[in-house]
């Protein structure tokens, strides 16, 4: 299972830090992403993290957003600075390729210009 939070209302340029908590046995091993759907739009990845600690960002999030684990917690994170407008979505967590079974709620970010 995995739960999403940290999400809310923001200004454009400012920050907020996502976290999704995981439970379970395979944290540690699998490869964590963190996805966003816009309204009216699809679900994108935009940054995943290996086990091991490399990452990988989609271009539009690339220098502002930090993805982040700490296995020891099971918890994955996304550090998002110079937000705009248009990182208004409901941001999701997952596994690399996600599973249907562990889409959560997500977690709403609005991002005011």
């Amino acid at each position: 299972q995995l739960v999403e939070s940290g999400g809310g209302l923001v200004q454009a340029g400012g920050s907020l830090r996502l976290s999704c908590a995981a439970s379970g046995r395979t944290f540690d091993v699998s490869t964590m992403g963190w996805f966003r759907q816009a309204p009216g739009k699809e679900r994108e990845s935009i940054a995943h993290i290996y086990y091991w600690g490399s990452t990988y960002y989609t271009d539009s999030v690339k220098g502002r957003f930090t993805i982040s684990r700490d296995n020891a917690e099971s918890t994955l994170y996304l550090q998002m600075n110079s937000l705009k407008p248009e990182d208004t979505a409901v941001y999701y967590c997952n596994t690399i390729p996600p599973r249907a079974e562990y889409w959560g709620q997500g977690t709403q970010v609005t991002v005011s210009s």
